[in-house]
C-alpha cells in the first residue's frame, strides 16, 4: 500500500477571519481559513487549499495586479510570499508588528502595508526567473518609505489609479493622502471631520473626489476646491480638500463594519454589524438594495473587477457568500460547521464525505468540487456518529437528542427516525451491510439498541456491558457485531444467530474505538491508555499489541505543568480505521498527530501533523516562558476589557448559553482529531480536526513529481518537438510524424506537468490517436489512463476524449485486464467519466424530446400568402413530427439497452 499521502484540501471551513480577495480575472475568490488560504473557483465550481501554512491565523492577504504573486500576513506580522498559480511559497518575512492593512499598487511596482499607525511602502519582489539580468535577489523585500502621521491604527489602504498617491483611513477619526515619492508642490493631506473611526476611504474614477466612511455610518464626499463667499461668489481661501456633501446610512444602532467601492461604476457596498448590507449609487447616494446576509456581523466585503459579483464574509457563523447584485442571485453560498466535528464517513463510491458536528448539522461535501451540497438540520442536538448503507443511498446518523435518523441521499430527506423506549442520547452507530438493521449505543444506558430499517421498530436490546458503549462496528459479511465499552471489554455479537450472548474480551483500559478488518477476520481496539490491540474473531485470541503512547504524544497546552514528552500518558487514539486492503491502520486522537501503522509488523509507517497553527492549543512542543505571568498563562487571560472601542469592551455573553448571540465562546480551541476515514479507492483519507476536514491524497497534480526525468526534458524542448510534429504532419514530407507526436507526449509525461500534458494531448490530430496509443510504453499507461479520465471529466472535448479512451482500451485491453488489481482506481475513474458522459447525453436528449413535443402540441398559426389568403405550412409541422419521431425512437432504443457494466 502506498503511504506517500500529502495534504490536498481543507473542507468544512470556508471563512475564519481576515479579508476576502478576488483574482484579477474575477473568476476565483481567495478566503483565509485559519492559517491557510482556500481558493474558490467560481467558474469551474471547484475549490482547493494552498499547501503552505502560517504559524498563526491569517489576517491580511493580497494579490499583485498580474495575479502571479500572493502575499499573506498572519496576526503576528509574519508574511509568506508565494507564486499563486504554482502554489509555491518562495520567501518568508516578518513585519515585526501586526499588519492591519495591505494593498498592492495598480502598477504592481509597490505594495503598502499598515503596521499599526505607520504606513510602510515596499518594493514588490520580482518573480524568480523573470529578471531580465537573470540575477537572484538577495533581499526580495526592500523598504521604499516609512511614514508616520496617524495617531491610531490604520484600517484601510487605497491606491490612486496612477499609483502615485495612497489614501489611508484610521481609527484616529481621519483619512490621509500620501504620495509614493516626494512630489513638487504636494504635502500629505489630512481629511478630518468624522466623529468616529474612519473605516474606509476611496478615490473616485477621475480622482477628483474622495469618499470617506466612518464607523457611525457617515459618508463624506471631498473635493479639491477653494472656499467662496456665498454673497459675492469670490474665493476667500486657498484651494484644498473640503467636504462638499454629507450623507448618512441611518441604520439605528448598527455600526459600519466594512465597505467596498467600485470606481468604474460608482457602486458602493457597505456591511453593517446587524447583518445587513446596502448597495448605493454615488455620488447621488441612491440606495439600490438593502438586504440581510445573516444575524451576525459582516466582517468583510469586496467587489470583483467587473463590478458584478460581491463577496461577503462573516466569521462568527463561518459564512461566505458571492452575490450577483444585478440578477439578485447567489453565485456561491457556503457555511462551515459552527462547532467541532464529531465524525465523518465516505460514501461507498468515494464521491461524497459526510460530516457531523456538535452544532446539530449534518453536511454532505462533494470530494471533487470541495463544496457542501446539502445540509440537514433536523437534529436538535450534537450529532455524534454517521454511517452509510452498503449501496450508498441511505445515510444513518446518531445524535444526543435521542434519535437515530435515516436520510435518503437521492431526494435529500429524512425518511425514518428511530428512538428508544426511554429518553436516551446516542453516541455510537453501526449499520448492517445489507442495510436492514441499525444498531446504536448510548452513554446513558449500557444496552445496544437494534432497530429494523424497514419498519422502524425496536427489534432487540443487547445487554451485557457494564459501562457506556463507546463504539460499534459490523463485519463486512454482516454476521458479527463488535462493541467497545468503558467497562474495559470488547464484545462480539452474532445478532442474526439463535444465541445472542457474547464472551467479553478483557482489556486493561476503557475502550474508545473498535474496527473490523475488511475481511472480517480481525478486530482492532483502541484504549484510553494509548494501546492498540488486535484480536482474532474466530478464536477470540489477541494476535498483536501496539503501544502508541509515544507516537500520539506531542504538543503542549498552555496550561500544562509538564512537558509534551512527559504528558504522553494523557494521549490516546479516539478513532481507528483499517485501509481498504487491511494491511494498514489509521489512528487519530487528542493530539496533533495522525499515525499510520502496518498491521503485520506493528510498526509505525508514517506520522502526519494536523496543524502547526499556534493559535490552537496543543500545537507547540515548548512554551515560551515570557508568556507566563503572575496571573497564569497569557493565553488564558481575557484581554477584551482593554479594547479601545466601547462596543468591544462590553461583554454581552451569558454563562452556559448555547444558542443565539449570547452564546459566544472565548475559550481557546484545542487541536485534536475526532475521526479518520479512508477513501474506498485507498488513494486518500480524511481527518476531522479542529481546523476542519483535512483531505490527504496521493493525487496531487500541482506538485512537481517528474517520472524518469532527463536533463533534456524541458518545457521548451517539449514544445519544439510538438511544433516539429505539427509541421511534418501538415507538409506530409516526413514519415515519423506519429513518432514525433508520441515523443512529445512521452516527454510531457516524464516532466509530469498537467498543463503541458494537456497542451500536447489536445494538439494531436484525431486521426493519429490510434497510432500514438498503440506505441505508448506500458510503464506510462497508468498515468496516461488517469490523465485521460480527468480530461474526459473536465474538458469539453467530448468525442476527442472518447476516441482516446476507445483507442486505449482497444490497444491495451489485455494489459489492463491482467493488471486490474493495481489499476483499479484508474479504471474506476474512466468508468465514472463515461457514466457522466452517458448521463449528460441522456439528459440532453430528454430535454430536446420534451421541447419538440411541446412545440408539436401548440397549434401552428396560419400565415397569409401573397394575395392575403391564409395558407397552411404543412412542411414545418411534418419536419417537426419527423424530428420528434427520430428523437423518441433513439431514446427508446437507448432505454432498452442494458446498463453499461464497466470494465471486466
Amino acid at each position: 500500500m502506498k503511504t506517500d499521502f500529502k495534504f490536498s484540501n481543507l473542507l468544512g471551513t470556508v471563512y475564519r477571519k481576515g479579508n476576502l480577495l478576488f483574482t484579477p480575472d474575477g473568476n476565483s475568490l481567495l478566503s483565509p481559513v485559519g492559517n491557510r488560504v482556500t481558493v474558490f473557483d467560481l467558474v469551474q465550481n471547484t475549490t482547493y487549499t494552498l499547501p503552505f501554512a502560517h504559524r498563526t491565523n491569517i489576517d491580511r492577504l493580497d494579490l499583485s495586479p498580474k495575479g502571479n504573486l500572493l502575499l499573506t500576513v498572519d496576526q503576528n506580522g509574519r508574511a509568506i510570499l508565494s507564486i499563486f498559480h504554482r502554489r509555491l511559497a518562495i520567501y518568508h518575512f516578518s513585519f515585526k508588528s501586526p499588519v492591519t492593512a495591505l494593498k498592492f499598487s495598480p502598477s504592481g511596482r509597490h505594495f503598502a502595508v499598515g503596521v499599526g499607525r505607520r504606513l510602510q511602502i515596499w518594493q514588490t519582489p520580482s518573480v524568480p526567473g523573470t529578471d531580465s539580468n537573470g540575477e537572484v535577489e538577495f533581499a526580495p523585500f526592500v523598504l521604499h518609505r516609512d511614514l508616520a502621521a496617524h495617531f491610531d491604527v490604520i484600517q484601510n489602504i487605497e491606491w490612486s489609479s496612477d499609483s502615485r498617491f495612497i489614501l489611508t483611513s484610521s481609527k484616529d477619526l481621519t483619512a490621509r493622502v500620501w504620495s509614493v515619492d516626494p512630489e513638487e508642490g504636494f504635502e500629505p493631506t489630512t481629511l478630518a471631520g468624522h466623529r468616529q473611526g474612519v473605516k474606509a476611504a476611496f478615490f473616485s474614477a477621475d480622482q477628483e473626489s474622495i469618499y470617506t466612511i466612518s464607523q457611525d455610518g457617515a459618508l463624506f464626499r471631498w473635493e479639491y476646491v477653494a472656499k467662496t463667499d456665498p454673497d459675492t461668489m469670490e474665493e476667500i481661501a486657498d484651494a484644498r480638500w473640503r467636504i462638499v456633501k454629507k450623507d448618512f446610512f441611518m441604520q439605528n444602532d448598527a455600526r459600519v463594519n466594512c465597505a467596498a467601492f467600485h470606481a468604474k461604476t460608482n457602486l458602493l457596498v457597505v456591511g453593517f454589524s446587524n447583518g445587513l448590507f446596502g448597495l448605493y449609487d454615488l455620488p447621488d447616494f441612491n440606495m439600490i438594495h438593502l438586504l440581510s446576509m445573516s444575524q451576525s456581523n459582516i466582517d468583510f466585503v469586496t467587489i470583483n473587477t467587473s463590478g458584478e459579483w460581491l463577496a461577503f464574509g462573516s466569521s462568527k457563523h463561518g459564512q461566505l457568500l458571492v452575490w450577483e447584485w444585478q440578477s439578485e442571485s447567489y453565485i456561491l453560498k457556503q457555511q462551515g460547521h459552527l462547532d467541532s466535528l464529531n465524525s465523518l464517513v465516505y460514501s461507498p463510491d468515494g464521491q461524497k464525505i459526510i460530516t457531523t458536528s456538535d452544532d446539530g448539522k449534518v453536511k454532505v461535501w462533494d470530494v471533487k468540487s470541495g463544496f457542501c451540497i446539502v445540509t440537514f438540520t433536523e437534529h436538535t442536538s450534537g450529532v455524534t456518529a454517521c454511517e452509510f448503507s452498503k449501496k450508498g443511498n441511505v445515510l444513518f446518523t446518531a445524535s444526543l437528542d435521542g434519535s437515530v435518523r435515516a436520510w435518503d441521499l437521492i431526494r435529500y430527506r429524512n425518511f425514518r427516525t428511530f428512538t428508544a423506549p426511554s429518553r436516551l442520547s446516542f453516541s455510537s452507530l453501526a449499520v448492517d451491510p445489507s442495510g436492514e438493521v441499525v444498531c446504536a449505543g448510548s452513554p446513558d444506558s449500557f444496552d445496544i439498541h437494534v432497530w429494523s430499517v424497514q419498519t422502524g421498530q425496536l427489534l432487540d436490546l443487547l445487554t451485557g456491558h457494564e459501562g457506556p458503549v463507546s463504539s460499534l462496528a459490523f463485519a463486512s459479511d454482516g454476521d458479527h457485531l463488535v462493541s467497545g465499552s468503558w467497562d474495559r471489554t470488547v464484545r462480539i455479537w452474532s445478532i442474526f444467530g439463535r444465541s445472542q450472548t457474547s464472551e467479553p474480551l478483557q482489556l486493561l483500559s476503557d475502550v474508545l474505538s473498535v474496527a473490523f478488518r475488511p475481511d472480517g477476520k480481525q478486530i482492532a481496539a483502541s484504549t484510553l491508555d494509548g494501546q492498540l490491540s488486535f484480536w482474532s474473531v474466530s478464536d477470540a485470541v489477541q494476535e498483536a499489541n501496539i503501544d502508541g503512547r509515544r507516537d500520539v504524544s506531542g504538543g503542549r497546552k498552555i496550561s500544562d505543568r509538564r512537558t509534551a514528552a512527559n504528558a504522553a500518558g494523557t494521549k490516546s487514539f479516539n478513532r481507528i480505521t483499517y485501509s481498504a486492503d487491511g494491511s494498514c491502520l489509521l489512528a487519530g486522537g487528542n493530539s496533533k498527530f495522525i499515525c499510520l501503522y502496518d498491521v503485520g509488523s506493528g510498526s509505525l509507517v508514517k506520522k502526519y501533523t494536523v496543524s502547526v497553527n499556534t493559535s490552537l492549543d496543543g500545537t507547540q512542543e515548548v512554551l515560551n516562558s515570557k508568556d507566563m505571568t503572575e496571573a497564569g498563562p497569557r493565553g488564558m487571560i481575557d484581554e477584551t476589557g482593554e479594547a479601545s472601542d466601547i462596543e468591544d469592551r462590553i461583554d454581552r455573553t451569558l454563562p452556559g448559553a448555547k444558542r443565539g448571540d449570547a452564546g459566544a465562546r472565548t475559550t481557546r480551541p484545542e487541536v485534536r482529531v475526532t475521526s479518520v476515514a479512508f477513501s474506498p479507492t485507498g488513494r486518500a483519507f480524511c481527518a476531522a480536526s479542529t481546523e476542519g476536514l483535512l483531505v490527504y491524497s496521493l493525487d496531487t497534480e500541482i506538485v512537481f513529481d517528474p517520472f524518469d526525468l532527463d536533463i533534456d526534458i524541458t518545457t521548451s524542448n517539449i514544445l519544439a518537438t510538438l511544433e516539429a510534429a505539427k509541421k511534418a504532419s501538415t507538409s506530409g514530407t516526413a514519415d515519423d510524424d506519429d513518432a514525433s507526436y508520441l515523443k512529445a507526449l512521452i516527454m510531457a509525461f516524464r516532466l509530469n506537468e498537467a498543463r503541458l500534458i494537456r497542451v500536447v494531448y489536445e494538439a494531436i490530430p484525431a486521426g493519429d490517436i490510434p497510432h500514438v496509443v498503440r506505441s505508448v510504453p506500458t510503464v506510462y499507461l497508468p498515468r496516461f489512463l488517469r490523465f485521460v479520465a480527468h480530461a474526459a471529466d473536465e474538458t469539453p472535448h467530448l468525442e476527442f476524449n472518447l476516441l482516446w479512451i476507445e483507442s486505449l482500451l482497444s490497444a491495451h485491453g489485455r494489459y489492463f485486464k491482467d493488471n486490474s488489481g493495481t489499476l483499479a482506481p484508474e479504471l474506476r475513474a474512466v468508468q465514472r467519466a463515461i457514466d457522466d458522459i452517458h448521463a449528460n447525453l441522456k439528459k440532453l436528449t430528454d430535454e430536446n424530446r420534451y421541447t419538440l413535443q411541446y412545440l408539436l402540441s401548440k397549434p401552428i398559426m396560419p400565415s397569409k400568402g401573397i394575395n392575403g389568403a391564409a395558407a397552411q405550412e404543412p412542411g414545418i409541422n411534418l419536419a417537426l413530427q419527423n424530428a420528434t419521431d427520430e428523437v423518441v425512437s433513439d431514446a427508446a432504443d437507448e432505454a432498452n439497452e442494458d446498463e453499461w457494466m464497466g470494465l471486466e
